[in-house]
């Protein structure tokens, strides 16, 4: 057998197992909006896709001037069918694909793209493809002109964060927008993150030596800590002459229900990961961590709180999050839905937001945790029951959760398969932080911001210099567009594909 005859058998078995499991395909896209029906059915032939390691047959097509399948994102069945087709013509022999089979090319698949981006972002008179968002700091309450400067240097969407500030402030930001947006004649759009489940340490009052209050517990590598549901101010760390752990120190969580869900040997990070530790005892009302590694020595009062190992059984639509929704579907363009884990918390939001009447009204679905980014296939096939969706890729407690190493990697998985299912992504967490927050760009987040034009949003938070930021993103993104278009990947296999597939399949 000749390789080219090789080359074809491979192609013909990936062309099969796409025909023969088209049914379900069929099945799940007409579960979706009408405007996804396509986009369900690709999605699914990516996974299936994906669940083979096609690293040797796509160098294999290179190398015969045959599009590969590395850019088949959008449009899977057909890209197979060609690439199908042109092997056996090499071969001497003919083919033409199934037509039963719904089926679009690489512009028809860009094409469906962009209208979901279009219909999500509701852009009009574009300045450039990629949105500017920006999170909206504690003076935009107060300053009109600095609104100004935002819109006129390219911000097209605002956030606002319901974790922090009060419905007064939110009400005097949107009048600010307005009256701004309404002042330099440009259009801006209203995203407001509902805050899901808070997970982080209680308020912290324990005296030092001296007797004075301090709103932080020291700790080091090798050290326990107690984690306690019980109201408390927390409790320093006691040492021997010698520094040894006498008594360990004790913090309280804002969410007691972690410590009914933690295991034993589970992580729990805290502050963005910067104290490691893991679980080595299980009490009733208590749970006691052993600290694996302190990259600082002193956990504050309010810091965030990860466990990746741990499924939660929080919900990730909250009572807040319930009670601010009215008033957000009146006065947003898009809401982040915080902590989405699974298609089960998908559905309780349409639930609520149906009960509200609110069908216009855009949703993210913030992808911010281990769960809800193996979850992310199924996540999206459930949010395409609605018009108006998209993902974010919340890179920060991401990172915590998955490990800063693989984060590079996660991130371009959820955008293969957004773009498989025609979603379009928000890039967010420290994009030009150094320069929003000092004025000063490091070489690093440009190039970050560079590979960010493959998303079809990018997030900014605040700070100082926030308005250089906007329009230092907005010059990079310009002239990226003009070079770039998403990116080829290897096609090595994607466990979140073969696990996706999994899910899917047990449901029918």
């Amino acid at each position: 057998m000749t390789e080219n005859q090789q080359l074809e058998n491979e192609l013909s078995k990936i062309y099969k197992l796409l025909v023969d499991n088209e049914s379900i395909a069929s099945k799940l896209a007409n579960k979706t909006n009408k405007r996804y029906r396509y986009s369900a059915r690709n999605l699914y032939r990516y996974l299936l896709l994906r669940s083979h390691d096609l690293r040797s047959l796509h160098d294999a097509l290179s190398d015969l001037g045959i599009s590969s399948l590395r850019s088949s994102e959008g449009y899977v069945f057909s890209n197979v069918a060609n690439a199908l087709k042109l092997t056996r013509l090499l071969n001497g022999e003919s083919f033409e694909a199934d037509s039963s089979v719904l089926t679009i090319g690489y512009k028809k698949s860009k094409a469906l793209l962009r209208r979901h981006a279009r219909d999500l972002f509701q852009a009009k008179g574009k300045r450039h493809q990629t949105e500017i968002m920006v999170t909206m700091p504690d003076h935009a309450a107060e300053d009109v002109v600095f609104l100004q400067d935002l819109i006129t240097n390219g911000m097209e969407i605002a956030r606002i964060n319901l974790s922090h500030g009060d419905i007064d402030q939110w009400k005097a930001m949107l009048a600010n927008l307005r009256k701004a947006s309404e002042v330099v004649g440009m259009p801006v759009k209203i995203y407001m993150d509902l805050s899901g489940p808070k997970i982080r340490t209680e308020n912290i009052s324990v005296k030092n030596k001296k007797g004075v209050p301090k709103d932080f517990v020291k700790l080091k590598s090798g050290d326990d800590l107690i984690l306690t549901k019980k109201n408390s101010n927390g409790k320093r760390a006691k040492y021997d002459e010698e520094g040894n752990l006498v008594s360990p120190a004790k913090v309280g969580v804002s969410l007691p229900q972690i410590i009914d869900d933690a295991k034993i040997g589970d992580r729990i990070f805290f502050d963005d990961g910067m104290i490691e530790s893991k679980v080595i005892k299980k009490e009733k009302n208590e749970l006691t961590v052993s600290i694996t590694k302190a990259h600082k020595n002193k956990l504050k009062a309010r810091k965030g709180i990860n466990l990746p190992d741990t499924l939660l059984s929080l919900p990730s639509l909250t009572e807040a999050d319930i009670q601010n929704l009215p008033f957000v579907v009146q006065e947003a363009d898009i809401i982040g839905y915080s902590f989405v884990r699974t298609a089960t918390d998908v559905k309780r939001l349409y639930k609520r937001l149906d009960e509200l009447g609110a069908k216009g009204v855009g949703v993210v679905f913030k992808i911010e945790n281990q769960e809800a980014f193996e979850n992310l296939p199924v996540i999206l096939l459930e949010g395409m029951k609605r018009k108006r969706i998209g993902v974010m890729i919340a890179r920060g407690d991401l990172a915590v959760e998955i490990g800063f190493e693989r984060i590079s990697e996660v991130q371009e998985q959820i955008l293969w398969i957004c773009e498989a299912a025609h979603v379009p992504v928000i890039w967010a967490t420290q994009v030009l932080e150094n320069l929003a927050k000092t004025g000063m760009a490091t070489r690093a987040e440009v190039s970050d911001a560079a590979i960010s034009a493959q998303a079809e949003c990018v997030m900014l938070n605040k700070g100082p210099y926030i308005v250089d930021a906007v329009r230092t993103l907005k010059s990079i993104l310009k002239k990226m567009e003009k070079h770039t278009s998403k990116k080829k990947n290897t096609l090595r296999m994607l466990n979140v594909a073969k696990q996706s597939l999994k899910k899917i399949h047990k449901k029918k």
